[in-house]
């Protein structure tokens, strides 16, 4: 049976660092428009990580124009997610932070992890 599980799982890609929780990241993402692809940038703060294998997704933050609020949430193991790069590690005391949402301002600045 683990055999099975193992043959059906998509395999890890190499170019996704480890992140967590609070931490600002730029996915960068492959969109295909007609016949031509390019890769399109989401910067944002991590707001949730779900590591469950095959299944593993983030959902990044970002404030749009005019103070909206934009939330994505990409696959982990996803071939149209080309790259994750890390740019600041946020110093946060939850797994999800939801309560970010109703944030904005100064309010909404987490402090940068330094390790």
């Amino acid at each position: 049976m683990a055999d099975l599980m193992k043959a059906v799982e998509a395999k890890n890609n190499e170019n996704i660092p480890q992140i967590a929780a609070g931490d600002t990241v730029s996915v960068h993402v492959k969109i295909k428009e007609g016949d031509r692809e390019r890769i399109q940038e989401f910067k944002g703060m991590v707001i949730r990580l779900r590591n469950s294998g095959n299944n593993a997704s983030v959902t990044v933050r970002r404030m749009a124009s005019n103070g909206i609020g934009v939330e994505r949430t990409f696959l982990l193991r996803s071939p149209r997610v080309d790259k994750i790069v890390v740019e600041r590690h946020g110093k946060v005391r939850r797994a999800q932070l939801y309560y970010m949402r109703e944030r904005t301002g100064k309010s909404a600045r987490i402090k940068e992890r330094f390790s």
